[in-house]
């Protein structure tokens, strides 16, 4: 895949993340950085950082337990480690950092 065309596509996918974490129920700050870096934070301090990696052409999330990449297969964006997908994870690790469970869905 083109590396503009990743960018463009990872970079959207990021405004979707975005928008299912503001609207997921937990605590928690989200900043935007550039160069598609998303930092979010809970009220005890902890972080989960999802960015675009270009020159792998996948999302990454770094939560405390542990990192995670992601490619984009058809409509969804899976991990090559275990086929997890990106919204479930994402789900998982905001439920752990923010102590509570959420629900973390793909906006429309």
């Amino acid at each position: 895949m083109d590396e503009s065309v990743f960018n463009a596509l990872a970079d959207a996918e990021l405004g979707r993340i975005e928008e299912a974490l503001e609207g997921c129920g937990a605590e928690l700050d989200i900043e935007c950085k550039p160069g598609g870096v998303l930092e979010v934070e809970f009220e005890n301090g902890s972080k989960v950082i999802i960015n675009r990696h270009t020159a792998a052409r996948e999302i990454w999330v770094a939560a405390k337990s542990g990192g995670f990449h992601f490619r984009p297969e058809a409509a969804a964006w899976v991990s090559g480690r275990d086929g997890a997908e990106l919204y479930a994870l994402l789900e998982r690790v905001v439920g752990e950092q923010s102590g509570a469970p959420v629900t973390v869905r793909a906006p429309a």
